[in-house]
């Protein structure tokens, strides 16, 4: 019994399949993916076009699935925005996204603080600059961080 050798369009196909089966993926990060496997620049720029135009692949909700997913993690949008800016998804896209999920920053930035930091009355400087940068780190704007910190508990 003879087998053919697989054709490379073929596995391209199956490999993007694969991949986005898993998860959805933002057109930059799974062209990467794909060059990462060695597959042909023009095939994968092919297949990828073919993707957007069967709706398998679409940036804008790639966009929508990952704000949902930071802001369920508790991060601001400082954050947001440069993850999905590294991963290839355009600006308007990004601020679409973020219009959808429309979350109230101010408080996601209070319950990020709360779940990580018991109540003090008072604060030397060097813990209030640790929790400053905690919530810097966590792409919360000065005007969520500052709004989180002076917040009273209930």
């Amino acid at each position: 019994m003879l087998f053919e050798a697989p054709n490379p369009d073929q596995q391209l196909w199956d490999c993007a399949l694969r991949l986005l089966s898993r998860r959805d993926h933002s057109r930059r990060e799974l062209a990467q993916k794909l060059r990462q496997r060695q597959f042909d620049a023009e095939l994968i720029e092919l297949a990828l076009d073919k993707l957007e135009r069967q709706q398998w692949l679409s940036d804008s909700r790639f966009a929508v699935v990952q704000v949902r997913q930071h802001v369920f993690r508790k991060h601001g949008p400082l954050r947001i925005r440069a993850e999905l800016q590294r991963k290839g998804v355009t600006q308007v896209e990004i601020e679409l996204a973020l219009e959808a999920e429309a979350p109230d920053w101010f408080e996601l930035a209070l319950a990020c603080y709360r779940s990580r930091f018991a109540f003090a009355e008072r604060l030397d400087i060097k813990e209030r600059a640790r929790r400053v940068r905690y919530l810097q780190s966590r792409g919360f704007t000065s005007d969520h961080v500052r709004y989180a910190l002076e917040t009273p508990p209930e």
